[in-house]
Formats: C-alpha cells, structure tokens, sequence
C-alpha cells in the first residue's frame, strides 16, 4: 500500500522500498493547498480493484494514523478531519451559462464541475447525488448539455453540470467550440474546488477519457476520477467494470507520474453516492478554511 497526502491532482507512485522525498508542487489556484506526499509499508485492504493502491490522504491525515476503515469502500480515498456533514438538504438551479464570464461569481461559494464522455450518465449521477429526479435533465440522445449549469446546494456550494464531450454526431465546429468553452471554464475558475471526472466502468479504457485527464494534469485542475455505471455486467467475453477500472488505473500508472483519487458508483444502486459526498465535504470544508 502507499499513501499520497496531496489536496489536488497531483499524486505520486513510490516503490514500498523507496521512502520518497517531499516535493514542492504549485498549483493556479492559491486555495489548493501543497501537502506532503508519503508512502508506509506495504499493506493491502479487501478490494477486488488492486492489491495494492495508491491512497489519496485527505487533509489533515496522519499517514502513520491511518486505519482499514478509513478508506472509503470502493475507493483509494482516506477520510480526514475536514469531512464533515455531507447530507444534501437542498438544491435549486441557478442558472444556465454559454460563456465563463457569466456564470456566479461568489468568491466565498466553492464548486465541483462534473464532466465526462457523452452518455457516461452524468446527469444520472447528479440526480442520485441530490436524491431528486430531473435536476439535471436526463435524456437518450448524449450530448444534450451543452451549456455550464449552476446548482446551489444547501445555499452553500455549487454542482457545476458541464458539456459532455466526445459526442460523435457533433460536426466539427461543434466539438471545437465545445473545448474551448470548457477548457475556458477550467482555467479561469478561481472558485473551483475539484473537478469529478465520469468514466464509464461499463466499458475498457478510452482514449478519450486519458486525454482528458491528461489535459487536466498538465494544467493543475484538481481532479477525482468517478467510475460510472459499476453495477453493469456485459455478457459474453466483455470484461466486469471492476477489471475496467482496474485497467484504467494501470493505463494512469503508466502514463502519468502523478494519479488521482478515484471512487466507484452506481446511479442504479446508489454505489458509492453517500461516500463521494463524503470525500466532497472533505475538499471543500479544506477550501473554506484556507
């Protein structure tokens, strides 16, 4: 087992015989703080993901404190001092953005953008989150959210609907405008807690998705990754979504120094939801206090 302590998207790999040097790491945004970066010896907890993960420590975790129960269920995800009340008592639409300079500005209002492939169940997932259907409007025909969409909960944060990409009946301009609108929002968000980056289980690793995380490393967004649909079982040779989301990890191990906490979830079955509220509460009462 080995244990990142970093509040962003910047995790490093160690081997269990290696004891790491802490790096300085800098982020965009002054409000993500740098921590230190540890690994412990090797250990394994009951997972049929990987024997051994990589931890995301959360804020303010003692990496020699550490204990089985907490890492959150199908996570790498450690809970810290900073989690708090994750109950969402109530959301309401704010409104709806087709330029970055219109959306809320609230310095004091932190926010957590979800953006995925199209059909990744995006909407789905925010529905389940906030326990209310249409919230987010669900529709069979991916990439029907092309605009930013504001939800404020409990009057306090914000769930931030973003454009799915990768929608392939799209035309060309379409998909061009869509990467400028958002990577736009990316970088000009001051207010931005963590991006929720959707993966769909369901299916082996996609290019797409790497790139975009790969985007979002390179730039310094904090990012989790949030597998999607893990309640679905292809039949035939289709690999299960945990081997998919284990495949995906490996394909993040290889390619990038650094990986992402992740969280696996199920809109159909409420997998994970009460848990990714959990590690939600962690980074944002982090951001408020800083």
């Amino acid at each position: 087992m080995q244990v990142v302590s970093k509040y962003s998207q910047i995790f490093s790999i160690f081997p269990h015989s290696i004891k790491p040097k802490i790096p300085n790491f800098q982020t965009l945004n002054p409000k993500i703080p740098n921590l230190r970066i540890n690994a412990l010896s090797s250990r394994t907890f009951n997972t049929s993901i990987l024997t051994k993960k990589v931890l995301f420590m959360g804020p303010g975790v003692d990496p020699e404190d550490i204990k089985e129960d907490m890492v959150l269920p199908g996570s790498n995800i450690v809970v810290g001092p900073y989690a708090g009340d994750a109950k969402i008592k109530e959301v309401e639409f704010v409104k709806s953005s087709n330029k970055v300079k219109d959306c809320p500005r609230n310095e004091e209002r932190g926010e957590f953008a979800m953006l995925g492939r199209s059909n990744v169940g995006k909407s789905s997932l925010i529905n389940a989150l906030v326990k209310k259907k249409e919230v987010a409007l669900t529709s069979k025909k991916p990439g029907k959210t092309q605009l930013i969409n504001h939800f404020l909960v409990n009057k306090s944060w914000y769930i931030v609907d973003l454009p799915g990409y990768g929608f392939a009946n799209a035309s060309e301009a379409a998909r061009m405008d869509w990467s400028s609108f958002t990577k736009g929002y990316f970088l000009n968000r001051d207010t931005l807690v963590s991006v929720l980056l959707l993966i769909d289980a369901s299916v082996p690793p996609q290019k797409i998705d790497l790139d975009c995380a790969n985007w979002l490393g390179r730039n310094n967004i904090p990012i989790t990754f949030v597998f999607t649909k893990c309640d679905k079982m292809k039949g035939g040779k289709a690999k299960r979504p945990d081997q998919n989301i284990r495949d995906f990890i490996e394909l993040i191990r290889q390619n990038y120094k650094h990986q992402p906490p992740w969280i696996m979830t199920s809109s159909v079955s409420g997998l994970g939801r009460d848990e990714l509220l959990l590690h939600m509460s962690q980074l944002r009462n982090y951001w408020n206090n800083e």
